[in-house]
């Protein structure tokens, strides 16, 4: 048979690379900040854009969606090409992907720091961002299928399945969690409330970390690490079930990040149940690719690409482990809510991600560059320093996440808390952020050593754009099943019945668990004395979701006694009905709000706000003098409560045109409790002289910012406290 000749596109690739190298060094600098916040919280003081609350965001979606997501594509493009025997299917599908990501996360990296947030975890980018990312991933996944199509290659290599489920999966979460209502081009509200907001979110972001982080890189596994051992994939079979296994059970396991909440207890019990199978597809596949190296253990020893890859398929082992080890309810009610949930998803992500990237990058550069690695030593060493990086990152997190699981639960003989100030929980960890602190630093160290062996190397060889290859062109035969094929084989001819097949299977698990809690109305049963928010509340919500206070504040009290104790009466599900979105919280690093309301003065709030270690001695909040100093816009208040009543919330068209007047008469009482407060250290006419004195236009204090954040905290939990029954004092 006559061979065709034809050229695979490199050039894309190794745009997606230098991508992936120019954003892993952004966004792991952006999370050593954060590290490093922890231990000087006033680095950044006065700096609005680089408060932690704004920039927590920035370093999440830059390592998850431009440092990973660029080596996801530069990956794909390149296997998939040698896969199908073909070039990709349209060089300008190749470049709108690649330009269009680009960029989609400049966009990201300005407007989250400028506060333009849903605060929803993975998820935050505001809605045109939300479109302009399913616009450019419907053209990856255009351009993936337009290639399937004209491949050479009869059969479908399992890395190409997990392409296809990767771009299927991602698609679907991606739009239906991202469903709002925009109020204008920075600002909308989720279309779901409260319980449902929490489960859709959860649903998508642990399987944002299934089918971005997890799918994909099993791909890029299956392709790379037979490669670089030069061995054939362990085991054919294997494949097939880690394969239709995982992509099943994974999409069912999103409640277990919320046990002991609000939701229903079916919906976190079929969560639990998911999770624990969820570890045998799992392991599957990592055993699939270590014993891909069988024979090969004497070349991980001199070969760093080799090790890389064994690092990064343990850390996956062990974070598949830990993941349904979490789901236990016993277990979860320790790890929730602190640091060790942060070393679990840091040992995914370092280790998992982070290390197969490196990997692929060691091992493509030379071949992109027609060279030989520049020097393998300094991969070595690169992989030592990560790997101690990863150590010294993780460890300390399990230490501190046990302790303070520890701390929060301890009680007196005499029932009360050992440990009732919080703040005690947090500055016991400290030593532990300091490690973490120099564990980061070696690992981005380690990074830069990449980039400098990459340049080294591409500058002593010479890039080729465009490759020769040659194959037969594909036979087309016949579209059902030849005798005495196996099923499965026949599948792997047929990328449309795989991609619809595909659709199934990760359809199910969503549908069973998210439809009847949206249209089921029991299931969220309402309470009569939680209301809507008045207006200068919601403008002090939306400050809150501005600021991501979410990140370090939950908002869910769970039935605990050491909560309880704590924090008040546990969160009921009617709570949060008016919740868009909802503000449960992933991680404590302060205490819970959920019952706020009332507990301290609107002088406190304002002094916290200002200066926390003024009213919490030791604390690691950042300061806030930004809500003090500036005005609030009070232009789209109204808008704001339109957009809510067209979601349910039920404003009366009153009460809408009358916004103003409630806001400025609640915004009044405020202003009087702070000025009439003998702790308030400043007066009207002090503020009034300060201004004037620095050339500056005079604010009132009701009509600053601080003033709705003070009315929105004060609103929290007291909707449904419990009044003391009054006591009569009149004779009989």
């Amino acid at each position: 048979m006559e061979l065709q000749q034809f050229y695979y596109d490199n050039k894309i690739v190794r745009n997606f690379i230098y991508a992936t190298l120019f954003w892993g060094v952004v966004g792991m600098s952006v999370g050593l900040l954060l590290a490093f916040l922890f231990l000087f919280p006033n680095l950044t003081d006065g700096i609005p854009w680089l408060s932690f609350g704004r920039i927590r965001p920035l370093h999440t979606n830059a390592v998850v969606f431009a440092f990973v997501g660029n080596a996801i594509f530069a990956g794909i493009y390149y296997s998939t090409q040698r896969l199908l025997k073909t070039r990709m299917f349209s060089d300008t599908l190749s470049k709108i992907n690649f330009w269009g990501w680009q960029l989609l996360i400049v966009l990201a990296a300005i407007s989250l720091p400028l506060g333009y947030t849903t605060t929803k975890e993975y998820a935050e980018l505001e809605w045109p961002l939300d479109i302009m990312l399913a616009v450019i991933w419907i053209v990856f996944g255009w351009n993936l299928i337009g290639t399937l199509l004209k491949r050479r290659q009869r059969h479908l290599y399992v890395a190409i399945w997990f392409y296809i489920a990767t771009f299927v999966t991602v698609a679907v979460l991606h739009i239906f969690n991202s469903l709002a209502l925009p109020v204008d081009l920075f600002k909308s509200y989720s279309a779901y409330a409260g319980v449902q907001d929490a489960l859709v979110q959860w649903w998508y972001g642990h399987n944002a970390v299934a089918f971005f982080l997890t799918t994909p890189f099993l791909g890029l596994m299956y392709y790379f690490v037979p490669k670089a051992a030069n061995r054939p994939v362990y085991s054919y079979k294997l494949s097939i079930i880690h394969f239709w296994s995982l992509i099943f059970i994974y999409i069912w396991a999103g409640p277990h990040h919320l046990l002991y909440t609000a939701l229903p207890e079916w919906a976190q019990n079929l969560g639990v149940a998911f999770s624990v199978m969820l570890l045998m597809p799992s392991w599957g596949g990592m055993i699939n690719g270590l014993l891909t190296l069988r024979g090969a253990w004497d070349k991980v020893r001199t070969e760093p690409v080799l090790k890389f890859f064994v690092v990064a398929l343990t850390g996956y082992g062990m974070a598949t482990f830990e993941g349904p080890m979490l789901s236990l309810k016993n277990v979860n009610a320790i790890a929730h809510f602190s640091d060790w949930i942060i070393a679990h998803v840091h040992l995914g992500a370092l280790a998992w991600n982070g290390f197969l990237t490196f990997g692929m990058i060691y091992w493509l550069a030379p071949r992109l560059f027609k060279s030989t690695l520049f020097s393998k030593k300094l991969a070595n060493i690169h992989f030592w320093s990560g790997t101690l990086g990863i150590v010294l990152y993780t460890i300390p997190m399990y230490v501190a996440g046990f302790a303070q699981a520890s701390m929060w639960k301890q009680f007196n003989p005499d029932g009360t808390l050992t440990y009732g100030n919080f703040l005690e929980t947090v500055t016991e960890i400290i030593p532990m952020y300091t490690l973490r602190a120099i564990g980061g630093t070696l690992y981005i160290l380690g990074l830069f050593l990449l980039i400098y062996n990459v340049y080294k190397t591409a500058k002593a060889g010479s890039a080729v754009t465009d490759e020769l290859a040659e194959a037969a062109p594909l036979q087309r035969i016949s579209r059902r099943r030849i005798a005495g094929e196996a099923w499965h084989t026949w599948l792997e001819r047929k990328p449309v019945q795989l991609v619809i097949l595909s659709t199934v299977a990760i359809s199910i698990g969503g549908i069973i668990q998210i439809v009847p809690t949206i249209l089921v109305k029991s299931n969220v049963p309402t309470i009569t004395t939680v209301k809507p928010y008045t207006p200068l509340e919601l403008e002090g919500r939306d400050l809150y979701i501005r600021e991501s206070c979410v990140s370090c504040h939950s908002q869910m009290i769970r039935p605990f006694r050491s909560e309880v104790e704590r924090y008040g009466d546990y969160s009921k599900a009617g709570e949060f009905v008016y919740d868009r979105p909802f503000l449960w919280g992933s991680k404590r690093t302060g205490p819970d709000l959920a019952r706020i309301g009332g507990k301290y003065s609107d002088n406190w709030h304002f002094n916290h706000m200002w200066d926390p270690q003024s009213t919490s001695s030791g604390s690691i909040m950042p300061a806030y003098k930004w809500l003090i100093t500036d005005k609030l816009d009070r232009s789209k208040t109204q808008a704001k409560m339109r957009t809510l009543v067209k979601l349910g919330v039920p404003y009366s068209e009153e009460e809408i045109q009358g916004a103003h007047e409630l806001m400025e008469a609640q915004a009044m009482e405020i202003q009087q409790n702070l000025y009439n407060d003998p702790d308030f250290v400043r007066t009207y006419e002090a503020d009034k002289a300060y201004a004037q004195e620095h050339g500056q236009d005079f604010v009132e204090m009701k009509d600053r910012e601080i003033v709705a954040m003070i009315a929105y905290l004060q609103r929290l939990g007291t909707d449904i406290k419990i009044q003391e029954p009054e006591t009569s004092t009149s004779s009989n």
